[in-house]
């Protein structure tokens, strides 16, 4: 039986730009027929990964293959392999869309033969036949990204890579997209990078988290977030006290992150909070005198409510969303770099 190798596959991965450290050994494979979403902050090294996937930037140190060529050696192979949509869509402002989408069949050298039925079906894929005689310039930004999308699988690559593709879309437009690239993903390696956390979760399959050029965390949402100690998010309606108050007994719990208390409009304080379970457990094990191990961050929760003669009028626990593995992951790095460099100020 013959073993299928992955279509993208990237090993210590570095980019430097003079001094700075966009991409630090970066490593991960994504297979066939995957969608993999590409997650990380402004500035994270995201656009550069896809730069170099293309073969628009060489790496400083480490291999990148796609359909098992080396992105360094055979540049130009791998375009032809790969769609790609940049953030920043370079389109011909002056050109109609027929003319644009031509130009980029020509680019591609795609038959005379079979051009017209391949722009037919980008066009018709992405919500343009109606618009294909209209000058690009005329068109909305939702429109240009549209275009931007036939363009990159007009020469139906067996890889597609998309950074922020629905970008400037109205809600319908981005369902309608979305559901595009999730169909391509059933034919095709994709690899989306966007902003939009909901996305990732509608759309693939795959989850990367890029911070500060190096991997925060990869896999299926559902595993990223089973790795994180057994965190749950919190969702408390309180009643006994003000939000202050509230805010200020909370720190008695400790190992409690992302606290939001708000007073609601019915004089209730709602309270919002992410806890490590075994955190909890630790520390309120002496106080809680039990003889059993897994005592609960739901129980102690509550104990620390009536201690405090708090009545709990709604309580919650909510899995990880991938908005809350991210924020987690990118948030806590951050804090982790402030807390050494004031040690090092300290010294």
């Amino acid at each position: 039986m013959s073993v299928q190798l992955p279509k993208i596959e990237v090993k210590n991965l570095s980019k430097l730009y003079g001094n700075v450290q966009a991409v630090n050994d970066v490593s991960f494979s994504v297979g066939d027929q995957q969608v993999l979403g590409f997650l990380g902050p402004n500035g994270a090294g995201k656009t550069t990964v896809m730069k170099i996937l293309t073969g628009f930037h060489f790496p400083s140190s480490g291999t990148a293959f796609v359909d098992g060529i080396s992105v360094e050696e055979e540049p130009l192979e791998i375009k032809r392999r790969i769609g790609y949509l940049p953030e920043n869509v370079p389109l011909y402002a002056d050109l109609t869309v027929d003319e644009y989408l031509n130009f980029a069949a020509d680019a591609h050298f795609i038959p005379k033969e079979k051009r017209s039925e391949a722009i037919d079906a980008s066009l018709e894929a992405c919500g343009l036949t109606s618009f294909r005689s209209r000058k690009i310039e005329t068109l909305s930004k939702g429109y240009r990204q549209r275009t931007g999308l036939a363009q990159a699988i007009l020469h139906d690559p067996p890889i597609l890579i998309l950074d922020e593709p629905t970008t400037g879309l109205d809600p319908n437009q981005i369902i309608e997209i979305r559901s595009l690239i999730k169909e391509l993903g059933k034919r095709k390696t994709v690899i989306l990078s966007t902003h939009i956390l909901q996305e990732v979760e509608a759309i693939c399959t795959q989850v990367l988290i890029i911070n500060d050029g190096q991997i925060a965390a990869q896999g299926k949402p559902e595993e990223i977030a089973g790795s994180m100690k057994g965190g749950n998010n919190w969702e408390l309606v309180i009643k006994g006290a003000d939000a202050d108050t509230i805010r200020g007994k909370l720190q008695s719990i400790g190992n409690l992150s992302n606290i939001l208390v708000e007073t609601t409009g019915n004089g209730f304080v709602s309270v919002h909070f992410f806890a490590q379970e075994t955190s909890l457990q630790k520390q309120n094990m002496q106080e809680a005198q039990s003889e059993n191990n897994d005592v609960s961050a739901g129980e102690l929760i509550f104990d620390w409510a009536v201690n405090n003669n708090l009545k709990i009028l709604e309580m919650n626990r909510k899995k990880l969303s991938i908005e809350d593995i991210f924020v987690k992951l990118t948030s806590e790095r951050l804090m982790d770099e402030r807390e050494k460099k004031l040690q090092g100020e300290n010294k």
